[in-house]
């Protein structure tokens, strides 16, 4: 082998350190590339989820938009409800002051007393009155999951569901509420484009443009007012699959809870919940998300005689 002089091994020296610093460069440019190219995290979910008659939600969330992902595992139908309470309010003062009061009402109803059932309900006490509904899910049937996307304002919550056991107890009044604290810190997020732009109105009722297809579809609801209706309760959309033997007349009953039979276990014959936007204050705009098949599908408001107002409407969707 060759004996490098001290030229050439200065040369070699240098030629070595100039490859090595461009093998580490590129490395290092390498690195930097895959990191700039790492796709951010899907933006979060809340996630809920009932395996029987509660809510597992974490206590504590962002204001502005937040998505829901209601996992219902239970063997019930359900929904979750956001009511922000006034200041100074809490789960303890709904528990001992709200909840009494609307279980003896509906024990009266019944029991076929239905004049008495709502005089009772004067006995709220008057801060119950200045609750805020603020939207939730629609209605989801056994073993699914609803994914609703909401804008909320900071300060403390009760979600609830108060769809009935079959002897008449609502499920808030058997566990299912929980207190969530809604914190001044903005989530960041922003809703989805929609696919189909829903508005519903106590005088015109319900009403979209275009033909609901197959696949994942999301639907904006725009709040364009809101009013009590006969049951005390706003109107909202719920989306269901009717099966050949659902009964539209049964579906629009059922869905008044004020109603002895009402919004109670167990839900029609024939009849899917896939979710929607839960009662929301005028102005108002909800989001929610859905996979679809082939089939006959409803949209329809919890509130009294639904047909009549405009509140309950058909289509199909074709293979």
């Amino acid at each position: 082998m060759k004996k490098l002089n001290l030229k050439e091994y200065l040369k070699f020296i240098l030629l070595f350190s100039l490859a090595l610093l461009f093998v580490i460069s590129c490395k290092n440019d390498k690195k930097a590339k895959e990191i700039v190219e790492i796709e951010p995290e899907a933006e979060s979910v809340i996630e809920i989820v009932t395996n029987a008659m509660e809510f597992n939600v974490i206590d504590t969330i962002p204001s502005g938009w937040n998505t829901f992902r209601y996992k219902n595992n239970s063997d019930e139908t359900h929904f979750f409800l956001l009511e922000k309470y006034p200041e100074g309010k809490s789960i303890h003062n709904s528990k001992n002051e709200v909840f009494p009061v609307f279980d003896k009402g509906m024990d009266l109803i019944n029991s076929g007393k239905v004049e008495e059932g709502y005089a009772a309900f004067n006995d709220l006490p008057a801060w119950f009155f200045d609750v805020k509904i603020l939207g939730g899910s629609g209605l989801i049937s056994p073993k699914h999951t609803s994914e609703t996307t909401l804008k909320l304002e900071s300060g403390n919550y009760l979600i609830e569901c108060y769809v009935k056991m079959p002897n008449g107890k609502f499920h808030a009044s058997m566990g299912m509420v929980k207190e969530i604290f809604v914190k001044e810190e903005d989530s960041g997020n922003y809703p989805s484009d929609p696919i189909i732009n829903l508005s519903i109105s106590s005088t015109e009722g319900m009403s979209y443009a275009g033909n609901i297809k197959k696949g994942e579809q999301i639907f904006s609801v725009e709040f364009i007012d809101q009013i009590k209706h006969e049951n005390f309760m706003g109107h909202d959309v719920n989306l269901v699959k009717l099966d050949d033997n659902a009964n539209l007349e049964d579906l629009e009953s059922w869905m008044n809870w004020s109603d002895p039979k009402g919004l109670i276990s167990p839900a029609p014959q024939g009849v899917t919940f896939l979710g929607g936007v839960n009662d929301s204050p005028a102005g108002s705009v909800g989001y929610f998300k859905v996979n679809l098949d082939a089939g006959k599908y409803a949209l329809i408001s919890e509130v009294p005689s639904a047909l009549k107002k405009g509140m309950l409407k058909t289509f199909t969707i074709s293979d």
